[in-house]
C-alpha cells in the first residue's frame, strides 16, 4: 500500500516516527507521501526524507496559510530541484469554506504552484473545498498544459467529480469514505475509475472507521483500502494493486 498524503511533521507523529514507521511497515505500507503545508514544515519534511527510504514529501503551501507564507514559482523549483525526494507541489488549492486566508492570496498563490507544476512536469496536490466553479475555471485556464492533479482527500459533489475527470484527474480517497454519514461520497466514488483512485490517511487527521476519534496515522489507511475495495466491489488485494500502480504511475 502507499499513504499518498500524511502530515508526519504534526504531532504525535514526528515525535514518535519510528513507532509509526514500524507499524506502517507491518501493515504493508511501501511509500509515505509527506505533505508540505507551511515554510516552517518544509524544514521538518526536509529532515524526514532523510529517515527512511519509504519516506517522500512534497512542496507547497496550504490555502488556509498563503497569508503568512508568500511563495513564488521560482523558490518551488529551486528547493523541489534541490530535493530529490521531493516529489510533488502542495498541498496548495483553495478553500472558502474557511476563509482562513484572503481570496486573493490564495488564488495568487495557487497560480504559482500550478506554473511550478508546468515547469517541472510533477503532480500538484489540491485541496478544495466550497471552490469547485472557481478550481474548474482555473483547470480550463491550464488545459491546454495536461496539468498533473490529485484532488487529496476529495469529498466534492458527483457533478465535481465528473467534470474533473475530463482533466483525466486523480482522486484520493480518506477515511472520511468509512463514515456513516458519507453515502454520497461513496456513490461518488462508485462512478470514479478505479485507474484514477489513490488512498490516503492525511493523518493525524481523519481516522477511519473503526478508529474514528483517535489519532490517525499511516498504518490505518488498510481500512480506508477495505472501504473502498468494498465500494468498487473487488478485492482489497486488487484495490491495492491498482492504487499503488496508479501512484507511481502519477509522480512517475
Amino acid at each position: 500500500m502507499i499513504d499518498s498524503h500524511c502530515h508526519l511533521d504534526h504531532e504525535p507523529l514526528y515525535n514518535n516516527i519510528d513507532e509509526i514507521l514500524k507499524r506502517s511497515k507491518e501493515a504493508g505500507i511501501e511509500k509515505l507521501l509527506t505533505i508540505c503545508t507551511t515554510l516552517d514544515s518544509f524544514i521538518k519534511i526536509k529532515q524526514l526524507v532523510k529517515k527512511d527510504e519509504i519516506i517522500y514529501g512534497t512542496y507547497g503551501i496550504h490555502p488556509h496559510e498563503t497569508n503568512n507564507n508568500k511563495i513564488t514559482t521560482k523558490k518551488i523549483v529551486n528547493e523541489i530541484n534541490d530535493n530529490e525526494k521531493i516529489i510533488g507541489i502542495g498541498e496548495t488549492g483553495l478553500d472558502f469554506y474557511y476563509n482562513h486566508s484572503d481570496k486573493v492570496d490564495q488564488l495568487d498563490s495557487f497560480e504559482e504552484h500550478i506554473n511550478a507544476s508546468i515547469e517541472l512536469n510533477i503532480p500538484l496536490i489540491i485541496h478544495s473545498r466550497n471552490a469547485e466553479d472557481e478550481m474548474l475555471n482555473i483547470f480550463n485556464k491550464y488545459k491546454n498544459h495536461n496539468l498533473k492533479i490529485l484532488m487529496h482527500c476529495f469529498t466534492g459533489s458527483k457533478k465535481f467529480a465528473e467534470k474533473l475527470l475530463e482533466f483525466n484527474v486523480y482522486f484520493s480517497a480518506s477515511g472520511i469514505i468509512t463514515f456513516k454519514n458519507s453515502l454520497d461520497l461513496q456513490k461518488t466514488f462508485e462512478l470514479i475509475p478505479l485507474n484514477n483512485l489513490l488512498i490516503e490517511t492525511d493523518s493525524p487527521y481523519l481516522a477511519p472507521v473503526p478508529n474514528r476519534g483517535k489519532k490517525n496515522e499511516p498504518s490505518f489507511v488498510k481500512y480506508t483500502a477495505q472501504k473502498l475495495a468494498d465500494i468498487k466491489q473487488i478485492s482489497k488485494s486488487e484495490l491495492i494493486n491498482a492504487t499503488t500502480t496508479n501512484f507511481n504511475k502519477l509522480f512517475n
